[in-house]
């Protein structure tokens, strides 16, 4: 399937709002999804890593946000890199890595290679740019069946060497991002039990 990735604006808002009603229905809270100031927020802020998938019959399948920041290696929490989704106070332009604060895909285009295709064009902009990586918080949803015997980090290095399947961690491995950290409280989420993990997609270009 032949998809477009582009930059969205605020004529794609509907389009947008379709595609998180879709792949987060109640009872996801409403408030979470996005809201025209934040998307206003991202195109002003840094259009480039505002990113939308769109279909040859125009049909939007899905998004994804990024900004860009100091990789630093501290702690951090969904809400202080996205500062609170506006990006506007967390977006460091003098930066060297591309931070990616969501994807969306809806429902009936997933497996399709509608995320695929947003990652690969995120991978694009990092060696566009001449940044150094590609970081995302990654949720763990299957860590909440494992907990009682087992840490976060152990499950992680389960998933990593094929022991486990992990319905988000396992696709990020396929798209080439290794973890790197484990977060704790990074977004209130009972089946990660508030942890995710820092994955990274190194520059090929970059070398240290």
């Amino acid at each position: 399937m032949s998809i477009l990735i582009r930059s969205y604006t605020l004529n794609d808002f509907d389009g947008l709002l379709d595609v998180q009603r879709e792949a987060f229905p109640p009872p996801f809270p409403e408030e979470l999804w996005w809201s025209r100031e934040q998307i206003a927020a991202h195109i002003e802020t840094f259009p480039e890593g505002a990113m939308i998938a769109v279909l040859p019959d125009g049909t939007i399948a899905g998004s994804s946000t990024s900004l860009i920041i100091h990789y630093d290696g501290k702690p951090h929490t969904w809400a202080q890199v996205a500062d609170n989704g506006y990006i506007r106070k967390s977006h460091q332009p003098d930066g060297d890595s591309l931070y990616g604060i969501d994807v969306c895909v809806r429902p009936a285009f997933r497996k399709l290679g509608v995320a695929k295709a947003l990652y690969e064009a995120r991978k694009q902009l990092v060696t566009q740019l001449g940044l150094k990586r590609f970081l995302a918080g990654c949720r763990i949803p299957g860590y909440h069946q494992h907990a009682a015997h087992m840490s976060g980090q152990a499950y992680v290095e389960r998933v990593v060497r094929g022991e486990l399947y992990d319905q988000v961690l396992s696709f990020m491995l396929k798209q080439g991002l290794t973890p790197i950290q484990i977060l704790e409280n990074y977004v209130e989420d009972e089946e990660s039990l508030n942890k995710a993990v820092l994955v990274e997609w190194r520059n090929p270009a970059i070398k240290e």
